[in-house]
């Protein structure tokens, strides 16, 4: 049976300041909603570079405290003029001293549902992580939102499949990845996992990129953002290796239901066989 839900996501250059940034990103969410979409998602830590390129104290100064910051508030604002559910990818500051690479997800009419903190945490050359974010502490949420069942998963996750298959068993009709990953280290990587990782938990992921060259590093970000379905297909054409671009693609919600009939792979897990997998 048919549940088609109208998605975007965009994929965007920095701009050098957040107000800037936030603005453009509301503009897109407008062009968004006039063209019927009914869920948007957004990059990792949108509303700033991707500092994490370097170790500096200074970049603390892009975090804020989700729900009550002022981004969240802004973008349930934007939620309730658009009627768009808005994944909203963050800086979290909790605590002094508690910072978290976090995704707030805020309804149609702009109620906050809730956050996904990113679990794994990367500490490799152009990906200090560690610097700045505490791994995730609040599970594998999955949100019933007007635009249906969705999760979030960011950027570095994607190489677990632990989490996918928590989303998955949670519910989910649609992950968004919120990603900033550049070119010379990811992109093969970029166009199998996310697909295979939807063929496995047969459901659909919106997969989304940064784009362009930024101040604290060396290498572009590749963008080819995209939508792909429980099939592994990419829905529409991949984005731009290169340019800022709003996506949006009709998403069949049945497609999973009928893939999950078809291959019947969480009537078949073996978890009773699977102990060793979550030893140290």
């Amino acid at each position: 049976m048919a549940n088609v839900v109208r998605a975007a996501l965009v994929q965007a250059t920095w701009t050098g300041d957040t107000e800037s940034m936030i603005a453009k990103h509301e503009e897109h969410a407008r062009a968004a909603a006039a063209q019927g979409a009914k869920v948007i998602g957004f990059q990792e830590v949108f509303n700033a570079p991707y500092f994490c390129q370097v170790q500096d104290t200074e970049h603390y100064r892009w975090a804020e405290p989700v729900p009550d910051g002022p981004t969240v508030t802004r973008m349930r604002r934007l939620a309730r003029e658009t009627g768009l559910v808005i994944i909203v990818p963050v800086f979290e500051a909790e605590q002094p001293g508690h910072y978290y690479n976090t995704a707030a997800v805020i309804d149609a009419d702009g109620s906050y549902l809730g956050k996904y903190r990113k679990h794994h945490i990367p500490q490799v050359e152009g990906f200090w992580e560690k610097f700045y974010f505490k791994p995730g502490n609040l599970g594998w949420p999955v949100f019933d939102t007007a635009a249906g069942r969705i999760g979030v998963y960011i950027c570095y996750d994607r190489h677990f499949p632990e989490g996918w298959r928590q989303l998955g068993l949670a519910g989910a009709q649609l992950v968004y990845n919120p990603s900033a990953t550049s070119r010379s280290l990811s992109s093969h990587l970029w166009k199998l996992e996310q697909p295979a990782a939807a063929v496995a938990n047969e459901y659909f992921v919106a997969a989304i990129n940064r784009v362009g060259r930024e101040e604290y590093g060396d290498d572009d970000f590749y963008g080819t953002s995209y939508f792909v379905d429980p099939r592994g297909e990419f829905v529409g054409e991949v984005a731009s290796d290169g340019k800022e671009e709003l996506v949006v693609r009709d998403l069949d919600f049945g497609l999973v239901d009928e893939v999950r009939r078809q291959w019947a792979f969480y009537r078949d897990r073996r978890p009773d066989a699977y102990e060793g997998l979550v030893r140290p």
